[in-house]
């Protein structure tokens, strides 16, 4: 890969702090877009609620990462924290989009953040690229999040819908908030445990992200491990992993309780098996595709 120029939003969160790191490290020059005053050259200053962004900021750039967005899982979902949640997709999206649009030296590729949420909850069915979008609000959420990033491909940039799943690392994520109870013996399946969760490595995410802007393919790309998991086996690998049993399930009513029902549903217990067709078919290795290879190297005994 020559070197190359590429600017970040979102930098800071768990899966663009490891991009902008990896990719410092191989070389290329990574740029932020940060809502504060710019430090340095490899910053620049954006508004993205206000639809702010310093024309021709992005001219001659290899590739633009948008990867902005509050936590899903951060919050209650009350109608604020909804609103939340699509302002912080949407309107990001949609002023880099149009900047890309309008650009007269345009970025060569602009991708942009998605998730799995797209296919709504499916129970067994094998979803891919080309599967429909489903039902409810996460659904909606992301399928208007990739409508914003439009303005660019039909500028004729490349640009790829990032449909990310549950993305596994231990310092940061789902998989932190659940290893201090299985840690203490404490962890078990979530309801019946047979719903399936589609997941990602981090490692794999970030080499499937540099692996897509060298790439030559668009559209949407599912971000996720040739082998989803249902919670049960996602369970067991972890308690295997630590050594600690899983013997306390978890009822359905306790992360009800503390997140709120509809968060608390969509989170753990809808069921949506995710393969990442289009990554695979243009070449793309998975590292880490098996939850026993992931858990080896991310809970080393």
């Amino acid at each position: 890969m020559n070197n190359m120029k590429i600017v970040i939003s979102g930098a800071s969160g768990m899966i663009g702090s490891a991009l902008s790191d990896k990719l410092s490290n191989l070389g290329h020059e990574v740029i932020h877009l940060v809502r504060r005053k710019a430090n340095s050259d490899a910053e620049i200053e954006w508004d993205p609620v206000n639809f702010k962004l310093p024309r021709g900021c992005l001219d001659s750039t290899d590739a633009v990462v948008n990867l902005n967005g509050a936590n899903i899982g951060g919050k209650r979902w009350t109608e604020t924290y909804k609103q939340t949640l699509v302002n912080s997709r949407l309107s990001p999206t949609a002023t880099l989009a149009t900047e890309i649009s309008q650009s007269s030296n345009p970025p060569k590729c602009f991708l942009s953040g998605s998730a799995i949420g797209f296919y709504g909850p499916r129970g067994n069915e094998t979803l891919t690229e080309q599967s429909s979008q489903g039902e409810g609000f996460l659904a909606q959420l992301t399928a208007d999040w990739e409508a914003a990033a439009t303005p660019a491909a039909e500028a004729g940039v490349r640009t790829c819908n990032l449909r990310t799943g549950v993305v596994l690392h231990p310092s940061d994520g789902p998989l932190k908030k659940m290893l201090p109870l299985f840690k203490l013996g404490l962890g078990g399946k979530m309801g019946s445990g047979k719903q399936t969760w589609s997941w990602i490595t981090l490692d794999d995410e970030v080499d499937a992200i540099i692996h897509l802007i060298e790439s030559e393919t668009s559209g949407p790309v599912n971000l996720t491990s040739p082998q989803p998991a249902t919670n049960q086996e996602f369970t067991s690998e972890i308690g295997s992993h630590l050594g600690r049993p899983t013997l306390f399930p978890v009822p359905k009513f306790g992360p009800s309780l503390l997140l709120g029902s509809e968060l608390a549903q969509a989170l753990l217990f809808d069921s949506a098996r995710v393969l990442p067709e289009v990554l695979e078919a243009d070449g793309f290795k998975h590292s880490q595709p098996s939850l026993e290879k992931a858990f080896t190297d991310l809970l080393p005994k």
